[in-house]
């Protein structure tokens, strides 16, 4: 009878704990609601901000909701900030007894240009070589999504992806090309509508060996 006591107790307190874990978690998630709440809303009064100092009315019926709209909008644009690989790779890494090149290409890909706060987009294309370790593919689009939902450039999300691909499975080669058409080159400044940027990474293997790296833009670069 004892021992029984001593579960019952034991039972509650754990069962105690346990509203207590939720009550906190309750506690925190409506404070980050908040928090967000209130991003949101001075996102929505700047956007208002800036569309009465381009010279509209921000009270004419065409615009009435924008400021809000464009706010939530920036919010999804940005969303990478808020996500992390180890979020995403949680339980998609498995031991696996392959050495041969894994290639996912033609990524659609969506970024904003922190120079000038506009798009540009295009395909980015991945390989890695297993080091005992592969990844579910759709964790490597993933990975894309993260840092491109960020204000970027293609240089630096270009690496951002290859680092964070070699520091998760430790492969013995890592490859990222990215190809993209910029809105800064094309809706202003020089006014290229043709132009394209390719970027490109190479890591271990891909950096060392000749032929690797040549087989991985073979299988993925288009002529």
């Amino acid at each position: 009878m004892e021992y029984q006591h001593d579960v019952e107790i034991n039972g509650e307190d754990k069962y105690l704990n346990i509203c207590k874990h939720n009550g906190l978690c309750k506690k925190e998630k409506d404070s980050k609601d908040d928090t967000d709440s209130n991003k949101l809303s001075h996102i929505e009064k700047a956007y208002t901000t800036i569309l009465s100092e381009l010279g509209e009315d921000v009270d004419r019926e065409g615009l009435l909701r924008t400021p809000l709209r464009a706010a939530k909008a920036m919010q999804f644009f940005t969303k990478g900030y808020k996500e992390t690989i180890q979020d995403i790779l949680n339980d998609a890494i498995f031991d696996e007894n392959h050495d041969e090149m894994v290639i996912v290409k033609d990524i659609d890909l969506f970024s904003l240009c922190e120079h000038h706060l506009v798009p540009f987009f295009g395909k980015a294309h991945i390989a890695y070589l297993p080091n005992k370790k592969v990844v579910g593919l759709s964790k490597l689009a993933r990975i894309v999504e993260i840092y491109s939902r960020r204000l970027q450039v293609q240089e630096r999300l270009t690496k951002q992806i290859a680092s964070a691909i070699s520091e998760a499975l430790e492969p013995a080669g890592v490859a990222v090309v990215i190809e993209a058409a910029h809105m800064c080159m094309v809706m202003r400044g020089v006014q290229k509508i043709n132009a394209s940027t390719v970027t490109s990474v190479m890591l271990g293997t891909f950096q060392d060996n000749p032929t690797t790296r040549k087989e991985f833009l073979d299988l993925t670069i288009r002529k």
